[in-house]
């Protein structure tokens, strides 16, 4: 049996993944991690009350594939409000995590050869989902100010097929504003795109900003694809469930790849999402509150730093930093990691991270006043005592 060169790409991503996210736990497992986006914060109680409710109450059986009746019509009600038009349970489908949603789309949307706009540096996964796809990424370099080159968008649009953003960002902390959603409509609009906007952080933003979600863009209605998780708003990310919004035929497309690959999620699981929908909770705003916090510490252990340079996150719990000139993003890693502490080198999101390291703000208190003495010493230059 012959390995095609595109099972062979497929392979070595799956390979590229796993080495990534596991090298340094391996390495060191008693390390300070301010590498993973994993929150420190337990799931609130009246969401884990409802599991155990639902498993005494039976629901341990095969549920609709493409989402318990109840839980898609509840996130249709919600979308549709977010939206300010009406979108019906059939444009809904419950995933296994936003991962899992971001590649039934990929998978069921896309072909060999297909051109996918990413402007990067960006969370990592699209471009390992190209590789699984044979799809064609096409990398766009972000502005200085780590928003979206909108000029380099509207070049690559001609010939392309999807669009990816990730708003608020990973790894950057950038918040996209109103006219740059609008504008990303317009080139879509103009050049049959679809639009993936990823926006798992969209509750986690400071001072004041604005979040925008790409639902409330007129010029996207229809030809996007809204990806959501329960994991960063709710602290669940062991539980393994998200959802897509958009366009019926690209969601029916999804739901094939989800019941051929994976089946039905979790019927309990779904229950007690359900309750986190239809739940009002202050949960959200008391961890955004905390991650503030955290991230102002991160600030403060970075400030006057010589050729250190970081912009406050706008949202997400991850600080981007810029390394100092002559120092590479897997020196400081790797520096970084001997003094036990692991973070994230920015060249895993795309070449234009280079040069930069990124910091998850989303462990403790007490983790992050550990660790930012070793990381100021490391980036100064300072020798290990």
């Amino acid at each position: 049996m012959s390995v095609t060169q595109t099972e062979f790409a497929a392979s070595a991503a799956v390979q590229r993944v796993n080495a990534r996210s596991m090298r340094n736990l391996m390495r060191n497992p008693d390390a300070i991690a301010l590498s993973a986006g994993d929150p420190d914060f337990e799931t609130p109680d009246f969401v884990r009350d409802a599991l155990a409710q639902a498993v005494n109450e039976g629901h341990t059986h095969y549920v609709d594939g493409a989402g318990d009746p109840e839980l898609r019509a509840a996130l249709a009600k919600d979308v549709s409000h977010r939206a300010g038009v009406e979108y019906t349970p059939q444009q809904i489908l419950v995933t296994h995590g936003a991962t899992g949603g971001l590649a039934a789309t990929f998978l069921g949307f896309l072909n060999q050869g297909d051109r996918v706009l990413l402007p990067q540096p960006t969370y990592s996964l699209y471009s390992d989902l190209c590789a699984w796809t044979a799809a064609e990424p096409v990398y766009l370099e972000l502005g200085s100010d780590l928003h979206l080159d909108l000029d380099a968008v509207r070049r690559a649009a001609p010939g392309a097929k999807l669009l990816v953003i990730c708003n608020p960002g990973n790894p950057t902390g950038t918040v996209l504003r109103r006219d740059e959603l609008e504008a990303v409509g317009e080139i879509a609009r103009e050049h049959n795109l679809l639009v993936i906007s990823d926006e798992a952080y969209d509750h986690i933003v400071y001072d004041g900003y604005d979040f925008v979600s790409a639902l409330e863009i007129e010029s996207l209605r229809g030809r996007l694809v809204y990806v959501q998780t329960f994991s960063k708003v709710l602290s669940m990310t062991g539980w393994r469930i998200g959802y897509l919004a958009g366009p019926a035929d690209v969601i029916a497309a999804a739901g094939r790849v989800v019941r051929t690959l994976l089946g039905p999620l979790n019927a309990a699981v779904q229950r007690a999402v359900l309750v986190a929908v239809t739940t009002p909770s202050d949960w959200p705003e008391r961890m955004r509150q905390e991650y503030q916090y955290r991230r102002d510490l991160v600030l403060e252990g970075l400030d006057g730093i010589p050729g250190v340079e970081v912009r406050a996150p706008e949202g997400t719990f991850y600080a981007y930093v810029k390394v100092p000139a002559g120092r590479t993003s897997g020196e400081i890693v790797n520096e970084v990691r001997e003094r036990g502490v692991l973070i994230r080198s920015g060249a895993e999101f795309g070449s234009g991270g280079e040069g930069y390291i990124r910091i998850a703000f989303s462990s403790s208190r007490k983790d992050l006043e550990g660790a930012m003495p070793i990381l100021r010493a490391v980036l100064e230059g300072s020798p290990a005592s």
